[in-house]
């Protein structure tokens, strides 16, 4: 696998042993970051687009589980799962993991094997779940969200797209503006939660309003291409066909057609 197109995982974990146990387990199919303590996590997370963490629980300073309550209720972060390895095994303990937002939970010792399963299986969940977002005309943004402070930020963000959508130039910069965020920060968080850059996000939020629209059946075609910020219907419905694979007409039909049965 080339090393640019792997997923980059972050390693957490205060013993040395461990983190290299995992870097040799690891290292063929992810980027991996390391730190010895979630202190020492924060300032990669800034830095790199991190997609999945590992951490221990049981560490000095900072515990895994704190650090697993902040990561999850920062919406710059919060999007990345994250699985917890602890020599914990009390049920009590498997609950306070899950209640605070870990996406696993995943004992000592435990199996290499396992905690690959793990990985890829929460990385492969998030990438169906961006297919059938950006496939499936009236699917809302916030279907991507994996936490409660995803879904605050991704509705915020739909409002705004949909608020300001019948201008042709909404971009990044005004997007940023009407979100009271830094563009970097709204980038990166676009782009990680949705596999998009924010301007084929506002792209892909006018088609879905229009889908909406459209099956609605209350404006005439004209009429909703201005109002998603179309400046021709030819261009509008050659952006319709080709991210959903059928004309405006063709899908109000469709939609027309599934409403009368």
């Amino acid at each position: 696998m080339n090393q640019a197109t792997k997923p980059v995982v972050l390693l957490i974990d205060d013993n040395e042993e461990i983190l290299e146990f995992l870097d040799e387990e690891l290292s063929e199919k992810y980027t991996l970051l390391k730190a010895a303590s979630a202190e020492a996590a924060f300032p990669l997370l800034k830095e790199e687009s991190v997609q999945l963490i590992v951490s221990d629980v049981m560490m000095p300073g900072m515990d895994g589980f704190e650090l697993c309550r902040l990561i999850k209720s920062d919406v710059e972060f919060s999007h990345i799962p994250l699985i917890l390895l602890t020599a914990k095994n009390t049920l009590q303990s498997k609950i306070e993991g899950l209640e605070i937002g870990a996406d696993a939970y995943i004992e000592k010792p435990f199996s290499p094997a396992y905690l690959q399963a793990q990985i890829s299986t929460l990385l492969m969940n998030r990438s169906k779940l961006r297919d059938y977002f950006a496939q499936s005309p009236l699917v809302h943004l916030k279907s991507m969200a994996h936490s409660r402070a995803d879904e605050q930020f991704l509705e915020e963000l739909h409002v705004a797209i949909v608020a300001h959508m019948a201008d042709e130039d909404l971009d990044v910069e005004k997007l940023a503006q009407h979100m009271a965020v830094s563009r970097p920060t709204l980038y990166r968080k676009i782009k990680a939660v949705s596999n998009m850059t924010p301007n084929e996000l506002i792209h892909l939020t006018r088609l879905k309003k229009a889908a909406e629209l459209l099956a609605a059946g209350t404006h005439k075609m004209y009429a909703i291409t201005e109002l998603v910020g179309y400046s021709s219907q030819t261009a509008f419905t050659r952006s319709f066909s080709k991210q959903f694979g059928m004309t405006p007409s063709e899908y109000q039909k469709r939609e027309k057609e599934k409403s009368e049965k």
